[in-house]
């Protein structure tokens, strides 16, 4: 196996889900060649492989057939399944030489040790977006989060500038907290528009009915928070320091007691991060 890496490397992909199936078209749109889906050996695992296969030009195979010609090979499985998953691929390949990059957010470059020790350059490779079923984001400008070996590193540097995203280091000490930076960014964000529609059947209106009138203050915010960062979008009765009305808020919320918690939670956040008035007394109100 050479030691220098193509401009464009022939790639194969180790999962079918959701972040494979963009990282896989995205590639493939950039000028990858995708030599194989690799997939797990159930029957439902191969036919995502394999409609996946289809799509980008490669083929399908699980794990125990695999045979890697690939100089770059992407993990793209859930945490818990990378060491496994690399570990069932030791014999797939000749590591020597190659790169070997997974994508979790909360765990290392480590997880691919088992490659390493066989000669593989090993890095995670994590993109700051959210993947689910039914939607798949394009890559450009995405920011991707990088630690590893110096070779694989500098592999995924090129891969992310060709996706047009936008790669940077991650420490291996601070991945946890990078993970969890992106847990409030989307997933917990999810959450609370799912407790926003609770709240809004307090006001007799349906959850579609809500999804569908959040939407313009909803990007209204974010376009502001884009523009104006946090402290600049900040507004309503906090930020205003209208102690009855966030009083009236309180009240009425008792109907809705897990959306109270979270309204409580987040305006003590507010408080402490963002301007507002009449801070003294609002922060007693959130505590009675």
């Amino acid at each position: 196996m050479s030691a220098k890496l193509s401009a464009r490397p022939l790639t194969t992909i180790v999962g079918a889900g959701n972040l494979a199936g963009a990282l896989g078209v995205s590639l493939r749109g950039a000028g990858y060649r995708i030599d194989q889906i690799v997939s797990r050996g159930s029957a439902a695992s191969l036919r995502r492989a394999r409609r996946l296969a289809r799509e980008v030009g490669a083929s399908a195979a699980t794990a125990a057939r695999a045979q890697i010609r690939a100089e770059m090979v992407w993990f793209c499985v859930p945490d818990g399944a990378i060491a496994g998953a690399a570990a069932s691929l030791m014999g797939a390949a000749d590591w020597k030489g190659r790169v070997a990059l997974h994508s979790s957010g909360a765990l290392t470059s480590d997880e691919l040790e088992v490659l390493r020790r066989r000669g593989a350059a090993v890095a995670s490779v994590h993109p700051l977006m959210t993947f689910v079923r039914g939607s798949r984001p394009a890559l450009v400008g995405v920011p991707f989060a990088i630690e590893g070996d110096p070779k694989a590193v500098r592999a995924a540097r090129a891969v992310v500038q060709q996706l047009r995203g936008r790669a940077f280091t991650i420490r291996k000490q601070r991945k946890e907290a990078y993970h969890a930076w992106g847990m409030f960014a989307s997933p917990l964000l999810t959450a609370l528009l799912a407790a926003t529609e609770r709240v809004a059947g307090g006001a007799g209106v349906s959850r579609k009915a809500a999804r569908e009138r959040t939407l313009p203050i909803l990007q209204q915010t974010l376009d502001n928070y884009a523009r104006l960062g946090a402290a600049g979008s900040f507004s309503g009765p906090i930020a205003r320091g209208d102690v009855a009305t966030v009083e009236k808020h309180l009240q009425v919320l008792l109907e809705v007691p897990e959306a109270r918690e979270i309204y409580v939670a987040l305006a003590h956040a507010a408080l402490r991060d963002l301007p507002a008035k009449n801070r003294t007394v609002l922060e007693k109100i959130l505590k009675a």
